[in-house]
């Protein structure tokens, strides 16, 4: 096989993968909260947002022209929701409460 490690050349940190060390393997799961820590582990292995606590955003697709969307861009961070905010004021939408942390 010609991708085949030279055998004298393994190093030895990175032992034989053999039946019994998939025998003894834990799932990354259970094995993250050891290595980590519990609490940098849950924020890695948490899946989705979590409960919202205003009404949810739909996510669209919306053509707009370019040098607009580079406007809001070029603001930096939070472009979106600065966007959403200047639409809500021009549709004449009462501003939503933003969530306390």
């Amino acid at each position: 096989m010609p991708n085949m490690p030279d055998p004298e050349k393994v190093d030895a940190d990175s032992p034989e993968l053999t039946e019994d060390f998939f025998r003894r393997a834990k799932p990354g799961a259970d094995a993250l909260p050891h290595m980590l820590g519990e609490e940098l582990a849950g924020k890695i292995l948490r899946r989705g947002r979590g409960p919202s606590k205003v009404p949810a955003k739909v996510l669209i697709s919306l053509r707009l022209d370019g040098d607009v969307i580079e406007h809001f861009r070029a603001t930096g961070e939070g472009w979106q929701a600065r966007m959403n905010t200047i639409l809500r004021k021009a549709a004449k939408l009462k501003p939503v409460k933003a969530p306390t942390r």
